[in-house]
């Protein structure tokens, strides 16, 4: 079935199973899958056994799973996170689609998960293809500008060229960056993820296997959203 999406919007079932009632048991859910993590239990079965317990959802068990890390990996993580300030006069390397599409997520009212390492991450999905929604171009006029603000010398944004419309959407983001005067270069690449763990730059991602491996990182959509859009429909899963 082809995507007709227009909007980066709600999930129809968040309202209900994310309402701020069922915040503590995702929250303890969460403290748990941390802890089993921290203690070398394999991913999958910690996941099982928390979602069991607590009866979660498959939409709840993922949204947990997103949100929980090792105890040690959130410790290593905030050591390498830099500030706005860290950002003058420096290149930032953007793993494109984990950036825009949190960022759209938030403009289209949809949910946000506040993760245990400080992030924002969505549960949205492309299937393989992008999708320009009506969100698109004010998430990128928000990144752009406040980036520009901090001062950083030059943007390099990263996409999936295996993602369906990458060149496409490449193509709005260069034209969009000559009318605003901003210094982004646009690349489509195989593998983001590889390019930005190894980058001497500063790289803004929240995946998880990027923060695990890179040198230093900036919370670039956690930054955006919380000064710009204060009223984000944020679920708090960190902190039980």
């Amino acid at each position: 079935m082809p995507d007709t999406r227009t909007h980066r919007g709600p999930h129809p079932e968040d309202a209900r199973l994310f309402a701020p009632e069922a915040w503590p048991v995702l929250r303890q859910a969460t403290a748990d899958l941390c802890w089993l993590l921290s203690r070398d239990y394999a991913p999958s079965s910690a996941l099982k056994l928390v979602g069991d317990r607590y009866q979660l959802t498959a939409r709840q068990r993922s949204a947990v799973e997103r949100c929980a890390c090792p105890a040690e990996s959130g410790a290593r993580r905030e050591g390498r996170r830099v500030g706005p300030d860290r950002l003058a006069g420096k290149e930032l390397w953007i793993d494109g689609y984990n950036v825009l599409t949190t960022v759209e997520v938030a403009l289209g009212g949809g949910m946000l998960l506040g993760a245990c390492d400080g992030t924002y991450r969505d549960l949205a999905s492309m299937h393989g293809t992008y999708r320009k929604v009506s969100e698109t171009m004010p998430a990128l006029e928000l990144l752009g500008g406040a980036v520009a603000g901090w001062g950083a010398a030059a943007c390099a944004w990263f996409f999936d060229r295996p993602v369906g419309n990458s060149g496409r959407l490449k193509g709005i983001m260069e034209r969009l960056a000559a009318e605003r005067g901003w210094p982004w270069r646009v690349e489509l690449v195989q593998n983001p993820d590889r390019i930005l763990a190894g980058a001497d730059e500063i790289a803004a991602t929240a995946d998880s296997v990027v923060l695990d491996r890179c040198r230093q990182w900036f919370n670039l959509a956690r930054e955006v959203i919380d000064r710009h859009l204060p009223a984000a429909n944020v679920v708090p899963l960190a902190g039980a």
